[in-house]
């Protein structure tokens, strides 16, 4: 019987010269003193992860308000300048309160110069438009990704929750190749795997930056079937139901990137362990079918 088995090397990102870990980082919670914020760095960082993603609308939902994410995570390379050299760094804009989507030129614009000067950073690896903006066409939003690469700020170009034909339609103006894609998915949220987003990123060699791979917690609690499923066969190889979901999601061909979304250091570190859990395609299969709430036919 075949076994799946996953590999800690870095990967290229997509069809770019950016090395990356095959788990991320996400700071989609990130809160708290700038203590807190660099025992989670830290963690990731021991746990070999070297993505690290973000958004200029994280944060918020919390006091501190929008961009705020960015400000504290800038605050820490301020504090340490040698950490931007162990880090691959992904930002996001396009959503903005109220509106709720802008992506036409000159927003995108200001947006990044806003999140370069909050990380307190002149470039960022990876750029990707959060949301599509429906009042913007795509050959706007194309020349304003190009012009930023041009400008030296960006170094690649992805988008998040962008359909297959939106990002299709994103490339047909792009004057370089997108590199990531950010969908959600986990065993509860399996729809990539059959509406044509891993099959595209796998046809295209698009990097796929899974969120939300705990079912947003739901996978970690227990009271889920795909949780009891996944915390099963975790325990052959002396992991938790959450560390073997991201596991799950690394095994499909797409080589999918979880992204972590923890901001608990001990949580950080054990995504480490993922790489321990090994899969039977009948394991896996049964984890998906838990998750879907049916039988496959």
């Amino acid at each position: 019987m075949t076994t799946l088995r996953l590999s800690s090397q870095p990967r290229p990102l997509g069809k770019s010269d950016i090395l990356v870990s095959p788990i991320a980082w996400g700071m989609w919670r990130l809160a708290g003193d700038d203590a807190a914020v660099r025992a989670r760095i830290d963690a990731a960082l021991a746990a070999g992860i070297t993505l690290f993603d973000t958004a200029d609308i994280y944060g918020a939902d919390q006091p501190a308000g929008f961009g705020s994410a960015e400000t504290l995570f800038g605050r820490a390379l301020a504090e340490a300048p040698a950490l931007r050299d162990t880090m691959v760094i992904a930002t996001k804009s396009g959503i903005r309160p109220g509106i709720p989507y802008d992506s036409s030129a000159s927003s995108l614009a200001a947006a990044l110069d806003d999140s370069l000067a909050r990380m307190r950073i002149d470039r960022v690896d990876l750029y990707q438009i959060h949301r599509r903006d429906l009042l913007t066409h795509p050959q706007e939003v194309a020349a304003a990704l190009d012009r930023m690469v041009d400008a030296g700020k960006v170094r690649a170009i992805g988008v998040s929750n962008h359909s297959p034909a939106e990002v299709d339609t994103l490339q047909a103006f792009l004057g370089r190749p997108i590199v990531s894609i950010q969908p959600e998915f986990s065993p509860l949220h399996a729809a990539p795997l059959f509406d044509g987003t891993l099959d595209q990123a796998m046809r295209h060699d698009l990097a796929v930056l899974a969120w939300s791979p705990l079912g947003g917690g739901r996978l970690a609690d227990g009271s889920h079937p795909a949780a009891q499923a996944l915390a099963a066969h975790g325990a052959h190889f002396g992991v938790d139901a959450a560390t073997t979901a991201l596991a799950w999601a690394m095994a499909h061909p797409a080589r999918i990137i979880p992204i972590v979304g923890s901001q608990t250091p001990a949580r950080i570190l054990a995504s480490a362990d993922a790489y321990k859990v090994e899969w039977t395609r009948a394991a896996w299969y049964d984890v998906l079918q838990a998750g879907m709430a049916e039988r496959l036919p």
